[in-house]
């Protein structure tokens, strides 16, 4: 018996009304949001003209604290004067803006501070109305609903109509199994969603059906490649929507309004469609990645995947829209996941290990290898083989090489967070062991 913390998503059928208190609920955050900024940078702009006057830091004026809990209660102090309408919103809606600007204020002081990996992040900003509407709750009365499950209960808001069932989750709270612990409604997609985050217990994982080790090579002209000779084809769905997205983007750059700033109504509603049609395959692409992720975890007890670096994928301008319809590092962020549920071993390859460079056969490692080459020839043993099968093997070899660059996923402390760490070998040098010697 593992707990875990899992989300559970439900577009909204709201009313009117309740539309309109939802945004305000949004809006509200947005709001705290934006004043708490206005009050950091207010004492940080007035500290630095102290100190370019020669003013002693002790004779500075007094920082202010960035907590949440800080900026709650100089919020309290300060609500009735700067928004005497604030009783109209929950006051779940203004501390979860206050506490979105203190995690953007604490990330932003240790990306500065180098406590905080990855790429350097900016001073928070202010949110505009267009902003992504957004709002979470974390106490008062919120949940699903008792007397049937298409509703959901949210606080101030009452009872909200679902699109779909919520007997998945309702199933989970009758037994006993899961917790609600917080709620956040959002509009995204052209329509309302509420999200659950769920405290739940899962039982001991099934066996797998197959069980052994799996290498998986990912790429963009077949989505995956197996080390077990199957070759799952790339459906492509962004460009199979290019045309009518073009379409409709053309028709967009030749609707105005009264003013350049005031679009009109018929640019909103082609926006509109565009923005469904991006939907659209965004949903169909993640719901091919949810099947392949759960159909590899289910049969078997190792996946191997390389640790691709995507951003830098990307920069290339003649390859970003295709890496990018792939969805690779979506992939590997379910296969995270899943494989601790399921008590399954993801095993990551250092991200400079030569897997399509490396022949399966012999262990020896070509120089160069173009990307245009789709047959791999071993130019010592002869081997030849598909590229990416041979990529794949060589993946599935490292399950049992940790040497060779490959680092599991550890349940302990962050299971959603993978080491990549590793020492890989550099293109064209030879290794000491074949990837696969000790490969079942």
């Amino acid at each position: 018996m593992t707990t875990v913390l899992q989300a559970y998503q439900f577009a909204l059928d709201p009313t009117g009304q309740q539309q309109a208190m939802l945004s305000s609920h949004c809006g509200a955050a947005r709001f705290t949001h934006n004043w708490g900024l206005a009050q950091v940078r207010a004492v940080l702009n007035q500290r630095e003209a102290e100190r370019s006057y020669g003013v002693p830091e002790s004779e500075l004026t007094p920082s202010l604290n960035w907590s949440a809990y800080s900026l709650r209660k100089a919020w309290n102090a300060a609500k009735d004067e700067v928004a005497p309408w604030w009783g109209e919103n929950s006051k779940e809606a203004y501390a979860s803006g206050l506490a979105n600007l203190a995690d953007a204020l604490g990330n932003w002081h240790k990306s500065r501070t180098g406590k905080r990996a990855g790429k350097r992040i900016g001073f928070p900003r202010f949110k505009s109305k267009r902003h992504r509407l957004s709002c979470r709750f974390s106490t008062g009365s919120f949940g699903l609903s008792e007397s049937d499950r298409r509703h959901v209960q949210l606080p101030r808001i009452g009872l909200v109509r679902t699109h779909e069932s919520t007997r998945t989750l309702a199933r989970h709270v009758e037994r006993g199994t899961a917790r609600i612990r917080s709620a956040t409604v959002s509009f995204q997609r052209g329509r309302w969603h509420v999200s659950f985050s769920v405290e739940i217990t899962k039982t001991e994982p099934e066996p797998a059906v197959k069980g052994g080790t799996v290498g998986v090579d990912l790429g963009v002209k077949h989505l995956a490649v197996l080390s077990t000779g199957e070759i799952i084809a790339n459906p492509k769905h962004l460009d199979a929507a290019q045309r009518e997205l073009r379409r409709l983007q053309r028709g967009a750059a030749r609707q105005q309004g009264p003013d350049k700033r005031t679009p009109s109504n018929r640019w909103r509603k082609t926006q509109a469609r565009i923005a469904k049609l991006h939907t659209a395959v965004a949903n169909a692409r993640r719901d091919g990645l949810h099947k392949l992720s759960t159909r590899l975890v289910a049969e078997f007890d190792t996946v191997v995947v390389e640790d691709l670096h995507v951003a830098g994928m990307v920069r290339n301008r003649r390859l970003a829209r295709a890496i990018s319809g792939v969805g690779m590092g979506e992939l590997h962020r379910q296969l995270d996941y899943k494989t601790t549920w399921s008590g399954r071993d993801l095993v990551a390859a250092d991200r400079f290990y030569p897997s399509s460079k490396t022949c399966n056969d012999c262990g020896a490692v070509k120089a160069k290898l173009r990307l245009s080459e789709r047959t791999f020839t071993c130019d010592h043993c002869g081997y030849r083989t598909d590229r990416d099968l041979n990529a794949a093997r060589n993946l599935a070899g490292l399950a049992s090489s940790p040497s060779c660059g490959a680092t599991k996923n550890e349940p302990a402390g962050n299971p959603r967070k993978t080491s990549h760490a590793g020492s890989g070998y550099r293109h064209g040098k030879t290794p000491t062991q074949r990837a696969g010697a000790n490969a079942a």
